[in-house]
């Protein structure tokens, strides 16, 4: 998980960073809108990534259970 969110808040800062150099922003105005990129994108890639990973432990729960295909009275099979 903390690679998630390193690798989100490097994205966030570059993004940031390309951002704020084409909008033609000021040096300290650059690092603060970069450096908030970078917290809010960290966050976000953590939130996905625990939702990611719990969806998957679901899935793998689910699939390992046994399945019963034997008939129940009441479910259409017939009563002798």
């Amino acid at each position: 998980m903390k690679k998630l969110m390193i690798m989100g808040g490097l994205i966030g800062f570059l993004i940031g960073v390309s951002l704020g150099l084409v909008k033609g922003v000021t040096w300290p105005a650059l690092l603060l809108r970069a450096s908030v990129a970078a917290l809010a994108a960290g966050l976000l890639l953590r939130w996905w990534g625990r939702l990611w990973i719990r969806g998957l432990h679901e899935s793998f729960n689910q699939g390992s259970l046994p399945r019963d295909t034997s008939p129940k009275p009441g479910n259409g099979a017939p009563r002798k």
